[in-house]
């Protein structure tokens, strides 16, 4: 039987929802991954937290309209359900997201590389 007060499997604490402030990102490293943690109208939005335009971890600083975020080094934007960018293509990893009473959980995968 589960609670639902219960942290699941593979998800790590990142910080409280009130640490969070509208439309501001967080930046934390987890599992090695570095994320980036938004709060938009009462949602929480847990995307990696590294450029692919130029690979630099600057999400966290980046500006939220209409569900995207904009880079703020090139302005690219992402989807902040999705990561993809505006046609569609791929973008930003986005994690699966908890709230369990006022602390915010994450699914964070740290990224293989197959090179």
């Amino acid at each position: 039987m589960h609670h639902s007060d219960e942290i699941p499997e593979g998800f790590s604490a990142l910080c409280s929802v009130d640490d969070l402030e509208e439309g501001k990102g967080v930046r934390l490293i987890i599992n090695d991954e570095e994320i980036a943690v938004f709060k938009v109208k009462d949602k929480i939005y847990v995307v990696s937290n590294v450029c692919p335009h130029q690979h630099t971890t600057i999400m966290y600083k980046g500006f939220v309209e209409d569900g995207f975020l904009a880079c703020p080094a090139h302005s690219w934007k992402f989807n902040l359900e999705t990561g993809k960018k505006p046609d569609g293509t791929r973008g930003l990893t986005t994690y699966p997201v908890k709230i369990i009473g006022n602390k915010v959980y994450s699914k964070v995968i740290p990224k293989t590389f197959n090179w």
